[in-house]
Parts: structure tokens; sequence; C-alpha cells
């Protein structure tokens, strides 16, 4: 039931840590695509990922054209404040790909370019919140994954 969770040039090492422990906790894989902004060795990242982080698995690609040539006949889900469709409308398979930007931009236009059909918002109230943070969203998409296949979608 475990999820691939994605991270394109993350840019806070306490996300980071903060999703390698969410990772850890859903039984889920974290892809960490570079440039990052911080080393691999940030006590930051450590700290927020508590003495899990050698716990988790993870892995690192130099760029996006190399994951995406890596795992090109996978399902991806990618999320954006920008898009259309809710994550409560996604059906979360097992396994899957769940893909997030860098905290400041999010996804470059590139990956919207190339994968129109596949991005989703978390759906909020407001307009007056542009986004969530990057680890609270990573839980809240990858925790309504596991609710769908826990219950069957």
């Amino acid at each position: 039931m475990s999820f691939n969770i994605v991270l394109i040039e993350p840019e806070i090492p306490m996300n980071t840590g903060n999703i390698g422990r969410l990772a850890l906790a859903s039984g889920s894989t974290l892809h960490l695509v570079q440039p990052l902004g911080f080393e691999i060795t940030d006590k930051r990242l450590k700290r927020a990922g508590l003495d899990y982080w050698q716990h988790i698995e993870v892995y690192q690609y130099e760029h996006s054209e190399a994951f995406f040539e890596q795992h090109r006949d996978q399902n991806m889900a990618f999320f954006s404040s920008h898009a259309e469709k809710s994550c409560w409308d996604l059906e979360y398979e097992a396994s899957m790909f769940l893909i997030f930007g860098k905290e400041s931009i999010g996804l470059p236009k590139a990956i919207h370019d190339r994968y129109p059909n596949d991005f989703y918002k978390i759906p909020m109230v407001t307009d007056t919140v542009r986004s969530l943070n990057l680890a609270n969203a990573a839980s809240v998409v990858v925790y309504e994954g596991m609710r769908q296949l826990l219950q069957g979608n």
C-alpha cells in the first residue's frame, strides 16, 4: 500500500526531514530530485527526520529528466495549488508516484506542459492562503491515498 513521495528540487531541509518521517510512517519511499536547497547531511534535515533518517528508503536523482527517464512507465500524480482537479478526486493506487515541487515556486512549467491531465490540488476554503506548507501538503495527500486504499476507494 506504500507510495513513492517525490520532491522536485526541495529547498527547505526541515520540510524534507518531516516528509522523510512521513515516508517512513506510511511505508513509502522518498525520492529527492536535485538540485536540493541544502546538503543531505544538513543537521536541520536530520533533526526534522529525528533519529529515523537512517531507516528511510531514499533515492536521489541528479535532475528531473533522470527521474522521469527512470520512472517513465509509472503511474504519477502531480500536486499544485494551480491545478483544477482536487486530490479527493484522484484514484490512488499502491506504489504510485506523488510528485511535489519546490517550496518557492512549485513544479516547473515544463512538467505542467508534459503532464497537463495529471495535476491535482488540495482544496482550501479561502483564497487568502496561496498554498500549504510542503510537508503538510505531502501529509494530506499521502494519508488521503492511504484512506482510499484501506477503504477500497
